[in-house]
């Protein structure tokens, strides 16, 4: 996904000047300041409101010129504990606000801390600008005091990248910045600033947010019309379509027009990972989400269907479990802003390139232009399956009389804050909250693609910062929570009111899952109870509320009691510590293979019973003849 620009320092300034502003941009009289003050006015003129971070020194030019913008009131920072806190906590305040998430770090061990989280927005789309600190210009390549090659290190996990070498390519770049995050499929954009620049003063000119033109980057957001049209053909012939709908139906807004086209031909509904809040799971025509822990109708749906119309996701194999056997029967439309993924893993009958809101509008429209919709019988047939499948293989709360089942806490929180942001971190309790937690646009926050333990409190937080009177929850494990724990302290500094519930199995539960399934019940360095925190003392250590909970009659009201606290809350819920996570997608099987099913309960039969005696035809609830009483 990393965009190929022109170099940065192979422009002179009026071809920079030139390409990247618009004509009729005003004159600007130039103001005499440093780069560190051009970068955070830049940063300010693209609406930024909050940046996450932590100072060092190779920063430190950029931090006091912030300390004399924060003065003002115009930007807020807020002080991770860590850096890769800082990364995740713009993600999550990326992904709730669909607005561009912003950190500093530091140059060398700063920077490299930053990597996990850049690569999380990475591989799930996630709109980002990452400003690191750098040594001087002159000692670069010299192995100087925390000196590393960020630019280099991060090169495969970023749309794009610059080093600043001239202040006066700030505001141009920071511009660039903006769009290239924002624009096509989003994603991280790195900023590394030497220490030098951020010290120089120059004659700052600002480049207005939308004035930039970028030579070579284009991005597709209309789709082919004669494709649209031949997606409606298919539609219109199918018997058994599914809609299969994925983040860049979140990241395009495409919710509503989701709905529209699932309402007017009747077609069910699932979603990945990324992709819960696209589609209400209220609704009849939501299957939930589908693939390796994905509800059982979701995958027989997309194993059985003749037409699978793919929005916005890419075929992962966390999806499709068996690639040439997943969705094998059907014929496929996939709609994306990303070319490159189209015919990746999967070569489509129809793929069409665009903003996948915009394409569904434009189909939209076709379809009225010509009176295209589903006809009453069209696909109850296969609806009729499909439900039959939820009925025999819905998702199950199991029951443990000595102990609380994990899926069961889950249900309770999203019984009593069914509108909050949800955040995760990774692991069983992240698919039991995928499973049985319903979630509208934007309000659930998840690492999919590179399964990044640690990212759920500071991604939290991010959330929580962008919208301070919503209730955010973070769904978290007792392995992942420590990951990044010490995001308690910012929490705490800010009075930023997140609320963490930790699922304690005492394992790193999904480990300890596959070690039981499949390596024989070897459980090598996985069990996590010694060394465990006390939970309730680590949170006071912090100065928040902490709640622990041990037996099944305090879950409501201890969950009533940490919504309703005005301050940081952590729950420590002691759950069954052997609970799988089902259903499940084997390695290496398809969909349709999935282990942990509930058993279909036994139906009544409808046959009548012929008696043995006299023939005569019985009621199939009868025990005895009714004409001759002979025993049935």
């Amino acid at each position: 996904m990393t965009v190929s620009l022109p170099s940065p320092t192979s422009l002179s300034q009026t071809e920079k000047h030139t390409q990247s502003t618009s004509s009729a941009s005003p004159v600007v009289e130039p103001k005499r300041v440093t780069g560190g003050f051009a970068l955070l006015d830049s940063l300010l003129r693209h609406g930024v409101e909050y940046i996450f971070g932590y100072p060092g020194g190779a920063i430190l030019p950029i931090y006091d010129d912030l300390y004399k913008v924060e003065a003002t009131g115009s930007i807020k920072h807020i002080l991770v504990r860590h850096e890769q806190g800082a990364a995740h906590a713009a993600d999550g305040y990326a992904r709730a606000t669909g607005k561009v998430g912003v950190c500093f770090g530091t140059s060398g061990p700063g920077a490299t801390n930053l990597v996990t989280g850049i690569a999380t927005a990475y591989m799930d789309s996630i709109p980002m600008v990452i400003v690191t600190g750098q040594v001087p210009r002159k000692v670069i390549g010299t192995d100087a005091f925390q000196e590393t090659d960020i630019y280099g290190i991060t090169l495969p996990i970023v749309k794009h990248s610059y080093i600043v070498r001239d202040p006066q390519d700030l505001p141009r770049i920071v511009a660039e910045a903006f769009h290239i995050a924002s624009t096509g499929r989003p994603g991280p954009v790195l900023i590394d600033v030497p220490k030098d620049v951020a010290f120089e003063e120059f004659d700052y000119v600002p480049v207005e947010p939308g004035s930039v033109k970028l030579r070579g980057y284009r991005p597709t957001v209309k789709g082919n019309p004669r494709q649209i049209n031949a997606a409606i053909e298919l539609i219109k012939e199918s018997r058994r379509p599914l809609l299969y709908v994925g983040g860049g139906a979140i990241a395009s807004g495409a919710h509503g027009e989701i709905k529209e086209l699932a309402e007017l031909f009747n077609i069910p509904v699932t979603t990945t990972l990324m992709g819960i809040g696209a589609f209400d799971e209220h609704h009849p025509l939501s299957l939930g989400m589908l693939g390796m822990h994905g509800t059982a109708y979701a995958n027989f749906a997309v194993t059985d269907c003749d037409l699978l119309i793919c929005v916005g996701a890419r075929f992962d194999d966390r999806v499709t479990g068996k690639l040439d056997e997943f969705a094998s029967h059907a014929k496929v439309i996939h709609i994306d802003i990303d070319p490159a993924e189209v015919g990746k893993n999967r070569v489509p009958e129809v793929p069409i390139v665009g903003d996948v809101r915009k394409v569904l509008i434009d189909l939209l429209r076709r379809c009225k232009q010509t009176g295209a919709k589903g006809t009453p019988n069209q696909n109850q047939e296969w609806l009729n399956l499909i439900n039959r499948w939820r009925e025999e293989y819905p998702l199950v709360v199991p029951q443990h009389p000595d102990s609380i089942p994990p899926q069961e806490v889950i249900v309770e929180v999203g019984r009593q804050a069914p509108h909050a942001f949800y955040t995760t971190d990774v692991g069983q309790h992240q698919m039991w909250a995928a499973q049985f937690l319903k979630n509208g646009p934007r309000r659930w926050i998840s690492s999919a693609g590179l399964g990044t333990m640690g990212f759920g409190l500071p991604a939290a937080i991010g959330a929580k910062v962008a919208f301070p009177n919503e209730d955010v929850i973070c769904i978290s494990g007792d392995a992942s929570f420590q990951m990044c724990l010490q995001e308690l302290g910012t929490a705490s500094q800010y009075g930023i009111n997140v609320k963490t519930v930790i699922l304690n199995n005492g394992w790193q539960g999904m480990v300890r899952q596959w070690q039981q399934a499949f390596h024989g019940e070897r459980y090598s360095c996985s069990n996590m109870e010694v060394g465990m925190p006390d939970i309730e003392l680590l949170a006071k250590a912090y100065g928040i509320k902490g709640i622990v909970v041990t037996e099944r009659e305090q879950l409501k009201d201890a969950i009533a009691e940490m919504l309703a606290a005005d301050c940081p809350v952590i729950m420590d819920v002691r759950v069954t510590k052997d609970e799988n996570c089902y259903p499940m997608v084997p390695t290496g099987k398809s969909n349709a293979q999935m282990v942990g099913l509930p058993k279909p309960a036994p139906k009544a039969s409808t046959e009548p019973v012929y008696c043995s005696h006299c023939g005569t035809s019985n009621a199939p609830n009868h025990n005895f003849c009714s004409e001759c009483g002979t025993k049935l």
